[in-house]
């Protein structure tokens, strides 16, 4: 980067209701899984194929996130750079009472286009503080899967590793992966 250029500017927004999520945000968030996946990464949903995956199959996932927004239970954070869709997030409450003080941020993804540039690390920034100061929740926890390195964002984010399942993800045959289990004290 020359001295003229400058760092682009992440804006991170929310969604908090279904009809938030308007036909153009859940093309955008369908299009970034899509590219997230196809590029090895990402949450696969239990009703899409295996990678390669086309929006189309993951479009259900995408409209059933949306349905299920609330204000206190479930929200997307999406992170925007220039306009374009950069990355984005579910952060939700824990179903069962004795859990509710509890949060899971599932889904966690930065568009190609735009990882390394801050994108992730300003998501997570974010959802901290969505889901302190506006859902009350006292703790996060995640699920990641080993191999690719996210243990070691999530680390210098705050998280901590809380365990493993080992052996739980097979990427492919003869591929399986460990699924970490990460908390964060909010």
């Amino acid at each position: 980067m020359t001295a003229h250029e400058t760092e682009p500017i992440t804006v991170i927004s929310q969604l908090s209701r279904p009809h938030d999520a308007a036909e153009a945000v859940r093309h955008d968030l369908a299009s970034c899984w899509t590219a997230v996946v196809n590029a090895g990464g990402a949450v696969v949903p239990m009703d899409c194929p295996l990678p390669p995956v086309t929006e189309a199959a993951l479009r259900p996932a995408v409209d059933r996130i949306s349905r299920g927004l609330s204000p206190d239970n479930s929200r997307l954070l999406l992170a925007t750079v220039d306009g374009a869709l950069a990355g984005w997030l579910l952060l939700r409450r824990e179903s069962h009472p004795l859990a509710a003080h509890c949060g899971v941020v599932n889904h966690v993804q930065t568009h190609v286009r735009f990882r390394g540039t801050g994108v992730g690390a300003a998501m997570m920034r974010s959802a901290q503080g969505v889901a302190r100061d506006e859902m009350g929740l006292e703790r996060l926890q995640l699920a990641v899967r080993s191999g690719l390195g996210l243990e070691e964002f999530y680390r210098k984010a705050g998280w901590k590793e809380v365990g493993r399942w080992p052996g739980a993800l097979r990427v492919a045959p003869g591929d399986d992966r460990d699924e970490i289990l990460m908390s964060l004290a909010l």
